[in-house]
């Protein structure tokens, strides 16, 4: 009997985040009250790590957890697979983990959550969305996925004393357990169809023949749910608008970016990986899915004139425009293209909620309050401007064109003619409710408006300046966005 080898520095990223939600836990529990920044600094030494740990892996594809095979068989049946996807997602997930702690620190300052339980929380759920990416087996994928949910759940309802956060994470909760029951059937069809959790074994099965047709079918189709609930594609997108607004304003970022890339990841590799075979069958419904989730994202998003929820569903339309080149078949140059626009719209959707999370200490909240920030507050204002003409995909938001142009080309080459057609005419309706905010940004704030006359500090609802950490989330993200407008072609570095 021989014990399986383990390639450590494969499982080094997370490795590095499980390390560091364990060290900000307990030096939050230890430390001196004053030492509020150190569950923080903890957790952006951990995502260092886990980012320097990625960058050692780039050379060449690394494999572990492999089961017992031989020949030609032992690199499909593999549980876990580091190659260039992979590394992609996980260049995603981590700066925007990071970024989204530094936006959450002024809130630990304040006293308002409590650092070594939220950077705990938030780190474990980003180990799932590392190990999601990772993933080739069914189990792996479940357990990832849970990890990745479990711990979202109480980053929402973490605020104390806070009726709507805990009324946003019992409706977050419910209706994930709902999608995730709806997964574990799937995933118990399709092991009791092909015999194996494995990616190589399903896929062979499935190629062959050599799988139950019917039962094969439906537990693909079922397996998807909790991965669609991730993303929030229609009809799982009912948890989003509430979520987003109980939840503090990092955690709804951190739903929106990281929550969103991990269950991509798991998407890809449970349609390309296991089941590419039936892809004249999953093509279609998932065309038919970005076509309706990218729809409903953008007419309901019409009518928000509160901030969060017009993001929050904005969220919603960006993830139907994801979902587009993994219709056109998820071929190597679509996977790109998908991980080129969710590379684009992470940097800027953090960016949009930093200013957000600024801004709404003063007391902002409607589309009205904000009027007059690019006057008052003009780094803020031109931030969020800037934000909202990259997901409009308007110049000067340059990045937000290339990528929706990118997608575009993936639905035209896959000969999704129709789903080219919907998506022109939604890319037209996000330019409503976008230009509708810009121009509050860009227009003479009335008097007592929110963002132009805030209380004198220390009174109730009283201005706070923004926190330095929050203050380097919407510069940096404000950078980025910039030299990839003029710059484009890092989007790309996944494509073939």
């Amino acid at each position: 009997m021989t014990t399986q080898v383990i390639d450590w520095w494969a499982i080094a990223p997370p490795l590095c985040l499980v390390a560091a939600a364990i060290t900000a836990l307990l030096v939050d529990a230890f430390a001196p009250r004053g030492s509020r920044a150190l569950p923080c600094a903890i957790s952006l030494v951990g995502v260092l790590a886990a980012l320097l740990a990625s960058a050692a892996l780039s050379s060449h594809s690394r494999a572990t957890f492999c089961l017992p095979a031989s020949g030609i068989e032992q690199p499909v049946n593999c549980s876990w697979v580091i190659d260039d996807v992979t590394l992609a997602w996980w260049l995603i997930i981590l700066v925007s983990t990071g970024l989204i702690g530094m936006l959450l620190q002024p809130s630990v300052h304040r006293g308002e959550l409590p650092g070594g339980e939220l950077y705990f929380l938030l780190l474990s759920s980003a180990t799932g969305a590392l190990c999601l990416a990772a993933a080739r087996d069914l189990i792996t994928l479940l357990v990832a996925l849970e990890t990745l949910s479990l711990p979202s759940f109480a980053l929402v309802g973490l605020r104390r004393r806070n009726r709507r956060g805990a009324e946003a994470a019992l409706k977050f909760f419910i209706v994930s357990v709902v999608a995730t029951a709806f997964t574990l059937l799937g995933i118990s069809m399709v092991y009791g169809a092909t015999g194996s959790v494995a990616a190589g074994r399903i896929a062979t099965s499935v190629a062959t023949g050599a799988a139950v047709e019917p039962v094969i079918a439906v537990g693909m189709v079922l397996t998807l749910v909790g991965f669609g609930f991730k993303v929030a594609v229609v009809p799982f997108q009912v948890w989003v608008p509430d979520t987003y607004v109980g939840a503090p304003i990092g955690v709804a970022a951190y739903l929106s970016v990281v929550s969103k890339a991990a269950g991509l990841a798991g998407l890809v590799i449970v349609l390309v990986r296991f089941f590419s075979p039936y892809v004249d069958l999953w093509s279609p419904m998932v065309a038919v899915a970005a076509a309706l989730t990218m729809t409903l994202g953008n007419l309901a998003a019409l009518r928000q004139s509160h901030v969060v929820r017009l993001l929050a569903w904005s969220s919603v339309a960006q993830a139907g425009y994801l979902l587009v080149p993994l219709a056109a078949g998820g071929s190597e140059a679509d996977i790109g293209a998908m991980q080129a626009y969710a590379l684009m719209y992470a940097i800027v959707n953090v960016s949009a909620f930093a200013v957000v999370g600024a801004v709404s200490a003063w007391g902002a909240v409607t589309v009205d309050d904000f009027r007059g920030l690019v006057r008052t507050r003009p780094w803020l204002g031109l931030a969020l401007t800037f934000a909202l003409l990259c997901l409009a995909g308007l110049p000067p938001g340059i990045v937000g064109l290339v990528a929706k142009v990118a997608i575009f080309r993936s639905a035209v080459e896959g000969e999704l003619t129709w789903l080219a057609v919907v998506l022109a005419i939604n890319v037209a309706l996000g330019l409503v409710y976008y230009l509708r905010f810009v121009a509050a940004l860009l227009t003479p704030a009335p008097v007592r408006a929110a963002v132009a006359e805030p209380p004198a500090s220390g009174q109730p609802g009283g201005q706070r300046e923004p926190h330095g950490a929050e203050l380097f989330v919407v510069i940096v993200t404000f950078i980025a966005a910039a030299v990839l407008s003029i710059f484009p072609g890092p989007l790309f570095f996944v494509l073939p």
